[in-house]
């Protein structure tokens, strides 16, 4: 899996903007590219310990891909107090098979694809060559 270069640092300031809080996004692009990043809201009840991404910018983001734009292809989110890894709430987030996670936790990031439901794998993430990103 691949994310561009400005996918992976969109992702790491926003995780540094908020540090005391779960920040979470919407990743989008083809096949094994991360093209772009998009932050969203976290409305869970309690973001410094878990994170829902607000509902109105998954919505648009499928409705954008409806229309021809970049599919969405996972979500990212930050363990400010944890590891780059999933916690066990992740795993049992993990419900869509093949859809990719990132998680970030102090500076590192680290990808996951669901590969059943319920269960997360390690997926190997490296950054693009190129630095442009698709609109």
């Amino acid at each position: 899996m691949t994310i561009s270069r400005a996918a992976h640092r969109a992702i790491l300031t926003h995780a540094a903007q908020t540090p005391d809080i779960e920040v979470c996004g919407l990743l989008l692009g083809s096949g094994n590219a991360i093209e772009r990043a998009d932050p969203a809201a976290n409305v869970a009840a309690d973001p410094a310990e878990s994170f829902e991404i607000d509902p109105q910018a998954l919505f648009s983001n499928i409705r954008a891909e409806r229309e021809g734009g970049m599919a969405l292809i996972g979500a990212y989110h930050s363990h400010p107090s944890g590891a780059s890894r999933p916690s066990e709430r992740d795993h049992a987030m993990a419900l869509d098979v093949g859809r990719l996670w990132l998680i970030v936790a102090k500076g590192e990031m680290t990808a996951w694809r669901a590969e059943k439901p319920g269960h997360l794998i390690p997926v190997e993430l490296s950054l693009a060559s190129g630095g442009g990103q698709r609109q």
